[in-house]
C-alpha cells in the first residue's frame, strides 16, 4: 500500500500530461478544420440559394467603389478579406448589384476599430457610398468613438435597451473574435433585420413611412439619393479602420441581378 502510494502521484501526472497533450492535438485539429471550412458552402447552404461572394483566396467579385480594381490596402490573408490599410484601402463593393437578399458574414475588428456594411449602394452621381446605402455599423464597441455602435442601423435603428444595463442590447463579442452578423433586406412590406451573434437587434420595413420619419431625422435628410433604390451594390467600409471578413455567403430573394459592368 505505501509503495501504490507514493506512485499515485507521477500516475496522475502522468495521466494529466497525457490528456494535455491529447487536447492539444485535439485543438489543433479542430482548428485547422474550422479553417479549412471557412469560405466554403454546405450543400444545404447550396440547395437552399446561397452564393459565396468570397472564396477566401483572391478579390474576384470584389472592386474599389467606382474603379475597376482593389487596392492595396485591401489584402487576402489567413483566409480574410482585411482592410489591413484604411489610409490606402478605401470602401470596396460586390461586382454585382442586389435588391433583396439574406445576407451572412463574420467580421472581426481590430481594437478602437471602425467599420460598416453598406447596401443598395448606387453609382449613379459623384456621392460617396455613405450618399446613398444605408450603413450596418462596425466597431469596436469597448474602445470605439461613435456613439453608433456595432450593429446598427447608422442613426436610422438600434435594439432595445437592455433591462439590467439601461442600454442597447450589446450581443458583439470582444475585439480579436469573429461576430456573425446576418442581415435580412426584404421586399416591402416585409420585414428586414439585422442579427448579430444570434441575437435580433431590430426589424424595419423598407421605405415605410417610420423609415422615412427616421431618415429625416438623421445627418442623411439632405441626400437625395440616400436609401433612394431599391437594388444596389453591398459595399464593405474601408477607410475608418481595420477589419477583417469571412465567410460572406447570401441567398437572393429574387433573380434579379444587375452587373456593375
Amino acid at each position: 500500500m505505501t509503495f501504490l502510494f507514493k506512485r499515485w502521484p507521477a500516475a496522475v501526472a502522468l495521466a494529466v500530461i497525457a490528456a494535455a497533450l491529447f487536447c492539444a492535438r485535439f485543438s489543433g485539429t479542430a482548428v485547422a478544420q474550422s479553417a479549412a471550412a471557412a469560405n466554403q458552402l454546405t450543400d444545404a447552404e447550396k440547395k437552399a440559394g446561397w452564393k459565396l461572394l468570397f472564396d477566401g483566396k483572391s478579390f474576384d467579385g470584389w472592386h474599389n467603389f467606382r474603379e475597376q480594381s482593389v487596392r492595396p490596402g485591401w489584402q487576402v490573408k489567413d483566409g480574410a478579406l482585411v482592410c489591413a490599410d484604411p489610409k490606402t484601402a478605401r470602401d470596396i463593393v460586390t461586382k454585382d448589384k442586389y435588391d433583396w437578399f439574406d445576407l451572412s458574414i463574420e467580421y472581426n475588428i481590430t481594437k478602437a476599430g471602425n467599420s460598416g456594411i453598406m447596401f443598395h449602394i448606387s453609382d449613379e452621381g459623384r456621392g460617396a457610398m455613405w450618399q446613398t446605402g444605408p450603413e450596418i455599423q462596425l466597431q469596436d464597441n469597448v474602445d470605439g468613438h461613435d456613439p453608433q455602435r456595432s450593429g446598427w442601423l447608422y442613426q436610422l435603428y438600434k435594439p432595445e435597451n437592455d433591462a439590467k444595463t439601461g442600454k442597447p442590447v450589446d450581443a458583439t463579442k470582444p475585439v480579436g473574435e469573429w461576430n456573425h452578423l446576418r442581415v435580412v433586406l426584404a421586399a416591402p412590406p416585409a420585414k428586414s433585420e439585422v442579427v448579430m451573434n444570434g441575437v435580433k437587434y431590430y426589424d424595419f420595413v423598407w421605405k415605410s413611412e417610420d423609415f422615412k420619419d427616421r431618415v429625416g431625422k438623421s445627418k442623411f435628410k439632405s441626400n437625395a439619393g440616400f436609401a433612394k433604390y431599391d437594388t444596389g451594390f453591398i459595399g464593405l467600409q474601408g477607410d475608418h479602420g481595420s477589419v477583417s471578413f469571412r465567410n460572406i455567403k447570401i441567398r437572393p430573394h429574387t433573380t434579379t441581378s444587375a452587373s456593375s459592368q
